[in-house]
């Protein structure tokens, strides 16, 4: 997730997001790693790209964003002799009319459905060069259709995660869990003992109710595993199954009883989003736990500079999650010229995984990236992401409206005390209609 907005991945929502224009971006020119040119050329595969060959590549990368991207793939330049030539946008009609018109060699772009963006006009990823042993299976899965590898996932952001202060934790007696039994166990150890478990403010505007989205999909992928979310996706698994139930009834009591949450069914209302994070972090702290995306240990060192990372605020993963949620940045490719296939082959191979890690932008998917990680918290992200059964994106953003809006409703709803199968059946409507199913 972004720091103040819902996750925006589906294309056309991505269009609302900035600026109109694409910015050209020059070639990167410094390198990323301080292994000697000798080592980077053995390590490249050039995939008979020739020094001056030219590489045109579209993303939505500014600011630090890109500057990380361009280390990244400084050693192929450096390798291979490329020049590459980059469009920066966050404009889904700039990168549509440039797909249509003269698409980028290649593309990297957030989605939750890579395959349905531009698959008339895709090239298969498997015959552009891309290593498929570096990948769980379902990160192929997500990027395939009718059997070809049309995308790549290059970076993930999970949400799957629950920020805590250590050093609370430890003068209270209280230990991280690891299954959902002993996280259940430990909010109702917490209740008893007269601290608030839970802080989940969710008012955000328009958007309020997505951090309870958020919530529902961690216990869905939990109780259900990563399929059942997916089956949610897809349709064949209606929004008002028992498993969803399920799900909301755990929900609505943490989220309303004024035991388990900050102030109740109205504190988790109408407190924000982000007081709902800086409440647990407080020099007065109004309670244990907040469960919020990796932006989360940004947000504390901002408001709070003087807390210590892994002592005074941490984080563990869900306990119990069977696969976790998020986004990713796709690779897409257009061309299968020889720079193309040698991008495709560099950052899909260990090596690749390797100097992304290195970099310190966000996780990667590429297996190569494992033991590579410097930064503490990217460590602990990878480690979690990298044991993960599955992957799922963000269900509101991947159905769309009105599904979004009916999600939303239901979850204020459930939390104000309505009936959760009365809450629960517009929203399954609004899958149905854009499902079908």
């Amino acid at each position: 997730m972004s720091t103040f907005s819902k996750p925006i991945i589906a294309l056309v929502v991505i269009a609302l997001l900035a600026a109109a224009c694409a910015t050209p971006t020059p070639a990167p020119t410094t390198a990323a790693t301080t292994e000697a040119p000798t080592a980077i050329s053995s390590t490249i595969d050039c995939m008979g790209a020739k020094s001056g060959d030219t590489l045109t590549l579209m993303y939505q990368w500014t600011g630090s964003e890109e500057v990380s991207a361009n280390k990244i793939f400084q050693p192929l330049v450096d390798a291979c002799g490329i020049k590459i030539s980059a469009e920066s946008t966050r404009d889904a009609a700039v990168l549509d009319t440039r797909v249509k018109s003269t698409p980028p060699d290649i593309l990297f772009w957030p989605s939750s459905s890579p395959v349905s963006l531009y698959q008339d006009k895709m090239v298969n990823m498997t015959t552009d060069g891309a290593d498929t042993a570096n990948y769980a299976s379902y990160w192929i899965d997500l990027g395939t259709f009718s059997n070809t590898l049309y995308a790549i996932p290059v970076k993930a952001d999970i949400k799957s995660i629950i920020w805590y202060s250590p050093a609370r934790f430890q003068a209270l007696g209280y230990t991280v869990p690891t299954t959902f039994a002993d996280l259940q166990t430990l909010v109702d150890k917490m209740a008893t003992d007269g601290n608030v478990p839970w802080s989940m403010g969710f008012e955000n505007g328009a958007a309020t109710g997505w951090t309870g989205s958020d919530f529902i999909q961690d216990l869905l992928l939990t109780l259900q595993g990563p399929q059942y979310v997916l089956n949610i996706i897809n349709g064949t698994t209606p929004y008002n199954d028992p498993g969803v139930v399920a799900a909301y009834q755990i929900y609505q009591k943490w989220a309303s009883d004024p035991k388990y949450t900050v102030g109740g069914a109205n504190g988790t209302l109408n407190t924000s989003f982000l007081n709902a994070i800086y409440l647990v972090f407080q020099p007065n702290p109004e309670a244990m736990m907040v469960k919020q995306s990796g932006f989360a240990g940004g947000e504390i060192a901002t408001q709070f500079p003087t807390l210590v990372y892994g002592t005074d605020y941490d984080f563990f993963a869900f306990p119990g999650i069977k696969g976790m949620q998020g986004g990713a940045d796709w690779m897409m490719a257009f061309s299968s010229s020889n720079a193309a296939k040698a991008m495709v082959a560099y950052l899909t191979s260990a090596y690749g995984g390797k100097v992304w890690a290195q970099t310190g932008f966000d996780e990667s998917p590429n297996k190569g990236a494992n033991g590579n990680y410097t930064d503490p918290q990217l460590i602990k992200k990878a480690a979690a992401l990298a044991s993960a059964q599955g992957f799922t994106p963000d269900l509101g953003d991947t159905l769309g409206e009105p599904f979004t809006s009916a999600e939303w409703t239901a979850i204020i709803q459930v939390v104000q005390g309505t009936d959760i199968a009365t809450a629960l059946a517009p929203a399954a409507a609004a899958q149905k209609q854009i499902t079908g199913k």
